[in-house]
């Protein structure tokens, strides 16, 4: 029979993290106001995620001098809930262990997801600026 590690094997946690804060800033633009922190959660470059967020969300956005990033466009924490869980599906969680324990590493023009509890190492998709998210406005 084969030998199971039990560290791989222990209970799997959920991955939770505070929803994000949204402000609105005049009539079509929107502030999220713990994107910085929740960069730091991830253990993802905030231009990552930000790149990420805005080509799903279709917009233009920035970040301003409070840390806080800003989108053009009207739109509801579900929306930004969903692309957060999204992020986490494909850029955060190793694949085999579900862990979120894992490093975003690039190696030459590829990106790989490397889990630091099983050891595996997985390419992801880069981000396409081109293309259009699935998210409705």
């Amino acid at each position: 029979m084969l030998e199971i590690d039990p560290e791989v094997l222990s209970v799997r946690k959920k991955y939770a993290t505070r929803p994000p804060e949204l402000q609105r800033v005049g009539t079509k633009r929107i502030r999220f106001m713990n994107f910085i922190e929740i960069c730091n959660v991830f253990k993802r470059p905030s231009s990552h995620l930000m790149d990420f967020i805005l080509v799903e969300l279709g917009t233009t956005g920035s970040l301003d001098s409070k840390e806080a990033l800003t989108v053009k466009g009207r739109y509801e924490i579900k929306q930004f809930e969903a692309i957060l869980r999204k992020y986490i599906k494909e850029y955060v969680l190793c694949p085999n262990c579900k862990s979120s324990e894992t490093k975003l590493v690039k190696e030459q023009r590829l990106s790989f997801i490397i889990c630091d509890k099983c050891n595996s190492k997985r390419s992801v998709s880069n981000i396409k600026s081109g293309m259009q998210g699935s998210q409705n406005k």
